[in-house]
């Protein structure tokens, strides 16, 4: 399984209409592109864990795209869908951090 995680945080500035075409861009996407196996979306919550207060302020939600593998992350980069959502998106935040991640079964952990 390969994942696609985005971390992003809104521009302050962003009107109510701005971040609807935001979310229809998302929701197209991932309703289109048929490679997209499974989606989760999360807002940041702060505990009062030690570690937040060194963390820069670049995150307020997450998305997490699960594909079956690298073929499937590239046909969803190239789709039409994800031009536009990709248009969208850089219009609408104010920071962004994209990674793509291969997993691997716990019981391979100590061959990282």
């Amino acid at each position: 399984m390969v994942s696609h995680l985005v971390i992003m945080k809104p521009r302050r500035d962003l009107s109510p209409a701005a971040r609807e075409r935001l979310v229809t861009a998302f929701e197209h996407a991932i309703r289109e592109i048929q490679t997209v196996q499974n989606v989760r979306v999360g807002r940041r919550v702060r505990v009062g864990a030690g570690y937040e207060a060194v963390m820069p302020d670049a995150a307020d939600y997450y998305i997490l795209i699960d594909f079956e593998n690298v073929g499937g992350l590239a046909a969803y980069l190239q789709h039409p869908a994800h031009k536009d959502l990709g248009a969208r998106f850089s219009d609408s935040l104010e920071a962004a951090l994209v990674f793509d991640f291969e997993g691997i079964a716990l019981d391979r952990l100590r061959e990282l």
